[in-house]
């Protein structure tokens, strides 16, 4: 077997989408493998710049991630950005289930958050009220 042209890497189904059952919820949910970029954009999200010094971001941090996983049949996401905070809002349970399973389909460790955020002081949680 040769070495894959730019085309066939280009062209690999790589992004593979599970259904995962939420009782809490009463159904089940799509989720989706991030890309490279959307995964970039998550760990980089984890770290804020407040008063030129950086410091860990974990506020709804399962629903940011949860929202960045979840998609319809199309493969679209079905939250944006302004949902995560209504999403954090949900059950606890359910949150965790789904984010144990977005960090095990992404190759997220709970040893990559911990060094994604070692060694910043912790940012004080976001306004928890609902949108």
């Amino acid at each position: 077997m040769g070495f894959l042209t730019k085309e066939q890497i280009f062209a690999a189904d790589d992004l593979p989408v599970e259904i995962v059952h939420v009782p809490e919820w009463g159904g089940d949910v799509r989720l989706k493998m991030l890309t490279a970029a959307e995964r970039d954009a998550f760990e980089a999200s984890t770290v804020q710049m407040r008063g030129g010094k950086q410091k860990q971001n974990l506020a709804n941090l399962r629903a940011r991630l949860v929202a960045l996983c979840i998609v319809d049949e199309e493969g679209r996401r079905i939250f944006q950005s302004g949902d995560v905070t209504r999403l954090g809002n949900k059950s606890a349970s359910a949150l965790q289930r789904l984010f144990d399973k977005c960090n095990e389909m992404n190759a997220l460790s709970e040893d990559d958050i911990e060094e994604l955020t070692e060694g910043f002081e912790e940012t004080p949680a976001e306004d928890s009220s609902s949108s």
